[in-house]
């Protein structure tokens, strides 16, 4: 299975739709993981494809939740923007130990619009970076995702 992460779309989806013509027939599911739920609908509905998302601090759908957990092919990801864990401040003990608190395989989060990947006690941490609205230097960039069985390899992917 090969997920899809983005993050921080912000009503930007030029960059979106170029990225979905480019790899739709290779991506099985995507996490969006907040601002803006419409982006998330708006690939829903376009694409065909499941869409797992989150709001984040931009977000006034209060129907979306702003954390969740998604199981695919038995590996726990729990999803979330960041902005209730101080993601922005550099720091992401908060949000990890959110991660180890539910006992996930995976934390993703957003909001910084940077992306970031480590593995903290056991636990696959990752911000894709935001493909429309990049900051701190960063190029626009995603995350990627393969889960084979209960093996797992991220990557996230600088996109132009």
């Amino acid at each position: 299975m090969r997920v899809l992460i983005l993050s921080d779309t912000h009503r930007s989806m030029g960059r979106v739709v170029k990225l979905m013509k480019d790899i739709q027939n290779d991506i099985d599911i995507i996490i969006h993981l907040g601002d803006n739920t419409e982006d998330a609908e708006f690939i829903r509905k376009h694409y065909g494809k499941p869409v797992y998302n989150v709001s984040g601090n931009c977000d006034s759908d209060i129907s979306v939740p702003e954390e969740d957990i998604v199981y695919l092919e038995g590996v726990k990801i729990f999803i979330t923007h960041g902005h209730r864990y101080g993601v922005k401040y550099g720091v992401t003990d908060n949000v990890v130990y959110r991660a180890l608190e539910v006992g996930a395989d995976i934390c993703l989060f957003g909001h910084t619009h940077m992306p970031h990947m480590e593995n903290v006690s056991g636990v696959i941490v990752m911000n894709p970076g935001s493909i429309s609205v990049p900051r701190g230097g960063s190029e626009p960039s995603y995350g990627i995702i393969n889960l084979i069985e209960r093996d797992i390899y991220p990557s996230i992917v600088n996109y132009k």
